[in-house]
């Protein structure tokens, strides 16, 4: 049986603190420095990072053991621009957005003179395929230790198992998840006992932007804050749900959430 506890490991991060989630205002490169720091140390533990915006915030706000299974990794990092205004509005400054993709470059750039492994689990596999043929050619210096594509369907449990063997086998030292959230988080912890790698990551539709099955926004969109709109426009059949009734959903309950903290301040 798994301990939900929160890790005191990266408690000197600034954060932000919104539905009673915790958010630590960290940069790709610094999030990188992490990864790099727990592959050196492989002492056994499987640390994770939550990767998401406001999409994880709302589904932790609305499921309380969600957001102890969130809360309890050792970073979670803003993938979207919710969190960053939630920052700015409390005070913070100089912040930035930490999308899953960005953190994947950024490990597959310093992975050229370190010869670091990854395994990509989740997506389908016409875009893992694509995925490995990009790796293989912008980042020659990363190994890629293996791919598996699950079913859309659930696995059973002999499944399950042979999976998580293959990736104990391939000796990773980072295990890329994509899932999406919730699904990727809930999948990664609840397999923490058995995982034998020193990362694991859930990065959601990156596999896809660094494959090219799907576009990515330009980067003047996103760093407007823009980027869950560019996507929308791109998958409305599959993003209408989060976007039109969670988004302002969300927007409502975290506004409330400030206002309320600046009455008592």
């Amino acid at each position: 049986m798994i301990v939900e506890q929160t890790p005191s490991l990266e408690s000197t991060e600034p954060c932000v603190h919104t539905l009673g989630s915790r958010v630590h205002l960290i940069s790709v490169n610094r999030t990188v420095d992490y990864i790099e720091r727990w592959i050196e140390e492989r002492d056994g533990s499987c640390r994770r990072i939550v990767v998401t915006g406001f999409h994880g915030l709302w589904k932790a706000h609305q499921h309380p053991r969600l957001r102890r299974i969130l809360n309890s990794a050792e970073l979670w990092v803003p993938d979207g621009i919710a969190p960053i205004w939630v920052a700015y509005l409390r005070g913070h400054r100089n912040i930035e957005r930490v999308p899953g993709v960005e953190i994947l470059r950024e490990f597959f750039r310093r992975a050229r003179g370190k010869r670091y492994r990854s395994y990509f689990y989740g997506d389908t596999g016409l875009t893992l395929s694509a995925l490995q043929s990009v790796v293989a050619c912008d980042y020659p210096g990363h190994e890629i230790a293996g791919a598996f594509s699950p079913s859309f369907l659930p696995l059973t449990p002999e499944e399950d198992r042979d999976a998580i063997e293959r990736i104990n086998a391939a000796r990773p030292d980072v295990l890329w998840v994509g899932l999406g959230t919730p699904k990727q988080d809930l999948w990664i912890f609840e397999r923490l006992d058995q995982l034998r790698v020193p990362v694991a990551i859930g990065v959601g539709a990156a596999f896809a932007f660094i494959a090219g099955t799907v576009p990515r926004c330009p980067n003047w969109i996103g760093h407007l804050g823009f980027e869950w709109a560019y996507r929308f426009l791109k998958e409305p059949q599959k993003l209408w749900k989060r976007d039109l009734l969670d988004g302002p959903q969300f927007l409502l309950h975290a506004g409330m959430e400030l206002m309320s903290k600046e009455s008592l301040d």
